[in-house]
Order: C-alpha cells, then sequence, then structure tokens
C-alpha cells in the first residue's frame, strides 16, 4: 500500500507546478492577455480587442455558438458606434477561479461592464465568463470565449458582482 502511496505522490509531483510557478503563469497571462483586454474594453479599441484572441475561437453566448469569428468584426463595428455616440466603457471583473499549466489556463470569473453616455447617464450590464486561453506561438491568446448574464435562470446583478472586489492591474 505504502509503494502505491509513494508512486502517486512522485506522479502528482511531476505533472504538478508549485503554486509559486502557476502563480507566475497567471501574472503572465495578465500581462499578455486581461490588462490589454480590459484597456481596449475602455479605450473603444475594437483592433486591440480583438488581438488578445487566438485566430480560431469558439464564442458562446445566450445568442448561440460563434466558431467564424464574426465577434471580432462585431466588436469593431460596436466599438465605433459607442464612439460616434459618446459613450464610454470601464470594464471590472474578478476571478472566481484558474486552472493553469503551462500551456493552457481555464479561467471563470464575474464582470461588470460601465456604459456612461454623453449625457452622462450611466447602465450597468453584469455576467460571467469562462474563458480558456493557450499558448499560441508564444502569447497567451483566448481560444474559447463562453459568458452569460443568467445563472440556473437568475439574472446577474451587482449582487453577485461584489462578493469580490475587482482586479486593479
Amino acid at each position: 500500500m505504502k509503494k502505491y502511496m509513494l508512486f502517486g505522490f512522485l506522479c502528482f509531483s511531476l505533472f504538478s507546478f508549485s503554486q509559486a510557478e502557476v502563480e507566475a503563469i497567471q501574472n503572465e497571462i495578465d500581462n499578455e492577455v486581461w490588462k490589454p483586454f480590459q484597456k481596449a474594453f475602455e479605450t473603444l479599441d475594437g483592433e486591440a480587442l480583438n488581438a488578445t484572441y487566438a485566430a480560431e475561437v469558439l464564442r458562446a453566448t445566450p445568442n448561440g455558438i460563434d466558431t467564424d469569428n464574426t465577434f471580432k468584426a462585431a466588436n469593431l463595428k460596436r466599438f465605433e458606434q459607442n464612439k460616434k455616440d459618446g459613450v464610454s466603457i470601464e470594464l471590472e471583473f474578478w476571478f472566481d477561479s484558474r486552472r493553469t499549466n503551462e500551456h493552457t489556463s481555464y479561467e471563470v470569473g464575474f464582470y461588470r461592464i460601465a456604459f456612461t453616455n454623453s449625457n452622462n447617464e450611466t447602465n450597468f450590464s453584469f455576467g460571467q465568463f469562462h474563458i480558456v486561453l493557450k499558448k499560441v506561438n508564444g502569447p497567451w491568446k483566448i481560444t474559447q470565449d463562453w459568458d452569460t448574464d443568467t445563472i440556473n435562470g437568475k439574472k446577474i446583478s451587482s449582487v453577485d458582482f461584489e462578493k469580490h472586489k475587482p482586479l486593479e492591474f
């Protein structure tokens, strides 16, 4: 029995990372993906936002599944319209869970987007995201993106978002 336990421990040790290694990889992801992602949203830069995604992405929303990257053209159009309409955006988010190894990360979190119009009126959108990131020819890229504004049929609200403090980069 002890042999099996030792063997299991050795296998686990060989195939797992230390917490420090995982945190270092997640910091790399933050710098390569999440900081530019947030900045692109807040500066209404559709090209920069699209650059955080891989060439081929599976995107799933309540509206359906996009495997043709049509969401990238929609990002450009939406941000251009926001600029024309004088809308500003503030994006805040936090992670509920991050599972990371040297080449893949699965990240779940909550977001709040504040849309402020030219009359200085602000509306909020809340949601949950599930993201898969992979190392793609060097840098980290989003390869799968799923989000929703409901959980178990209940609309996500400020109460859900305010369970944790948003990340600050």
